[in-house]
């Protein structure tokens, strides 16, 4: 599958920050230094965004984050530092996707010894 231009970027990121750490720290960790770059790229982002649930009208804080949106919410990027995938990972990004009405995700795991294996990409 071909990736748009902004998650290669993001990707790229995420090798950066993956081939200087490794695997086995904390997601936050990954959390922040991703963040240092996608600042030393020039790539707008926000960390820890709380998203609301719209529901009959009114938008409720339900306690939802998104770990990273990236260029004025144009992607949704859910970090994580796990054995494996699981279901409820991709469910969680999917419905932070539905919830945001932003149509591509990227689901990254740290926990792994090639990145490449920890990255799926999603679209609604």
């Amino acid at each position: 599958m071909r990736f748009d231009g902004l998650s290669n970027q993001v990707i790229g990121c995420a090798l950066e920050v993956h081939r200087a750490l490794g695997p086995g720290l904390l997601e936050s960790t990954y959390e922040q230094c991703l963040a240092r770059e996608l600042s030393l790229r020039h790539i707008p982002f926000k960390t820890q965004w709380s998203l609301p649930v719209e529901y009959k009208g009114v938008c409720l804080d339900c306690g939802y984050r998104v770990d990273v949106f990236v260029d004025d919410n144009k992607l949704i990027v859910e970090l994580k530092s796990v054995d494996q995938f699981l279901p409820i990972h991709e469910a969680q990004l999917l419905t932070c996707m539905k919830l945001a009405k932003i149509p591509t995700g990227l689901l990254v795991n740290f926990n792994v010894k090639l990145l490449k294996n920890g990255i799926r990409r999603f679209v609604l």
